[in-house]
């Protein structure tokens, strides 16, 4: 027992970067986390960790022993979620990243009826809009926005949404409405960083498929961000309905270009594809799932 406690506590540290945060996270205090690590270290013969007032780092045998440590707990983990599969028990931490502005405006809402539900389950929740990989980072699941799901993840589609270009009826009424994509080029335009496609926009249109090379005034990596700037009058946004429905049901933003085809996304529940899938996780998809069938913004 005394050797797991010990891994656990080493892995915590790392994780953490730091005693306090790995004290905090396992529940227990500073002094007792140290004391494992040294135990450890003792045991072993060997210096795990090289330790400054600022900062801490792994030394070589550090880097060979947290890597099979983490090997060790996970296949713990998955025994233990074995387990709960067969109980039927959602039992433990579950790790779950989001997108930021899908994870603020909808998905925060729903985790107090889960942990509610769930009183055996504690929620880690990390928010960016990067995309994550979910094995090396230690997710159990993610909520993606995509149009086609990674295929080495397992999927369950829980809603869609289009992406669709709008303004306010302030900006249009100073600076014209544009009538093809090509005029774009010429309109202030609100850029979206984590765009594929860059500053580079692609539609179907009456005619076929058009593109036009934009240049934004204004850049974010956050879509929030993007909209407040459409809200201020400040140019066109290509911009998600989970974002923008409720502005555009208000008429603080209107629709521009509707005869071309709006992009239309998936929104997904991805989790690493195991032989045993946990109690916990299969709580939370079939949660999530329930939760947005009936999303405000397909309407």
């Amino acid at each position: 027992m005394d050797r797991f406690r010990e891994m656990e506590a080493f892995v915590a540290v790392v994780d953490s970067g730091s005693f306090v945060k790995a004290a905090d996270q396992l529940r227990s205090s500073k002094a007792a986390v140290s004391r494992l690590v040294q135990d450890l270290e003792s045991r072993l013969g060997a210096r795990l960790l090289h330790r400054t007032t600022r900062r801490l780092s792994l030394t070589e045998a550090g880097r060979l022993y947290l890597e099979r440590s983490k090997q060790i707990l996970e296949e713990l983990e998955d025994a233990d979620s074995a387990v709960g599969l067969t109980t039927n028990r959602a039992v433990g931490q579950l790790k779950v990243n989001a997108p930021l502005s899908f994870g603020v405006l909808h998905l925060a809402p729903l985790w107090g009826a889960f942990l509610a539900t769930h009183p055996e389950v504690s929620l880690d929740v990390s928010l960016n809009d990067r995309v994550v990989d979910l094995v090396e980072e230690g997710y159990d699941l993610a909520v993606r926005i995509t149009r086609l799901p990674d295929s080495s993840l397992v999927s369950r589609r829980l809603a869609s949404t289009r992406i669709l270009l709008c303004a306010s009826p302030q900006y249009l009424a100073a600076h014209g409405t544009p009538l093809t994509l090509a005029d774009l080029a010429r309109h202030q335009f609100i850029g979206y960083s984590y765009s594929p496609s860059g500053d580079t926009l692609e539609l179907e249109g009456p005619h076929g498929m058009e593109s036009v090379n934009l240049r934004p005034r204004f850049h974010a990596n956050n879509g929030d961000t993007c909209r407040a700037a459409a809200l201020d009058h400040q140019g066109i946004v290509f911009q998600p309905t989970f974002l923008c429905h409720q502005d555009l049901a208000s008429g603080r933003l209107v629709p521009i270009l509707p005869q071309y085809k709006q992009r239309e996304l998936g929104i997904y529940a991805v989790y690493p594809s195991r032989k045993h899938l946990s109690g916990k996780v299969r709580a939370l998809v079939n949660f999530l799932a329930t939760a947005f069938e009936q999303a405000p913004w397909e309407n």
